[in-house]
């Protein structure tokens, strides 16, 4: 049996939102926001490279929700979704419905796989739950030569605040790195950042007038350079391998 990740606050805050409602809170009887601020990612992880023909491993994959996406959307030959959940694994088992995708549960800082097994590694929002974030990337960056990652984006005070604030980020262990920390842990872990960018302004559970409104000024605060670094709630970057791990 492949190990548990260990994560900041454990599997367990996890394991609880699929035991309440067959799936996590984004995702399942989601709210608006989360439904406009996962669009928006997912947007943009699809148009961050070419995933068709390819095997993906979705690394962190939760319930997986977004995992389908790179064969539905992305027309991939081959998806692995890794969590450490295994009531989500179970989840996202029993809604596979394509040959081409699968789930099992296991580690992101240790994964049961060979170097270059995958084309692509996909980390969503996993980093700030990882107990050992550095090692995940460097997991990624061995098992694929590519690593595509999405982290909340620490440079965004807002985001800092729910961190604190909101009851859900702080039993969920949430929290935040700068763009400077996770481009470090990706050229410390033998890869080299290719592409950023920073994406989305809809902030996850937020009253739905809110999200609207965050919705309509999100194109202006990506379009901005200053500005979308400190309003942008997602950081998307990609690394590309250039040496093994060190």
């Amino acid at each position: 049996m492949v190990p548990l990740v260990q994560m900041a606050s454990g599997p367990q805050p996890f394991d609880a939102d699929v035991a309440e409602r067959s799936g996590y809170q984004y995702t399942t009887d989601a709210k608006l926001s989360s439904h406009l601020a996962n669009a928006r990612i997912s947007e943009a992880v699809l148009n961050v490279t070419d995933f068709s023909n390819k095997s993906v491993i979705d690394i962190g994959c939760g319930d997986g929700t977004y995992t389908h996406e790179f064969a539905d959307r992305g027309d991939a030959a081959r998806v692995v979704g890794v969590d450490p959940s295994r009531e989500a694994i179970e989840v996202a088992q029993a809604a596979s419905g394509s040959s081409s995708l699968s789930f099992e549960c296991g580690s992101a800082d240790t994964l049961a796989y060979e170097a270059n097994d995958f084309d692509i590694a996909h980390l969503r929002g996993v980093l700030h739950h990882a107990d050992k974030p550095r090692e995940a990337i460097a997991e990624a960056l061995r098992v694929a030569p590519m690593a595509i990652i999405v982290e909340p984006n620490g440079y965004n005070p807002g985001v800092k605040l729910l961190e604190r604030a909101s009851s859900y980020h702080r039993e969920h262990g949430e929290r935040s790195f700068s763009a400077r920390q996770l481009d470090r842990w990706a050229r410390e872990s033998g890869g080299e950042v290719t592409a950023r960018r920073w994406i989305g302004q809809v902030p996850f559970f937020c009253p739905d007038w809110f999200a609207r409104l965050a919705k309509r000024i999100e194109p202006v605060a990506e379009a901005l350079p200053l500005v979308r670094l400190g309003m942008c709630a997602q950081y998307l970057f990609v690394a590309q391998r250039r040496r093994p791990p060190t």
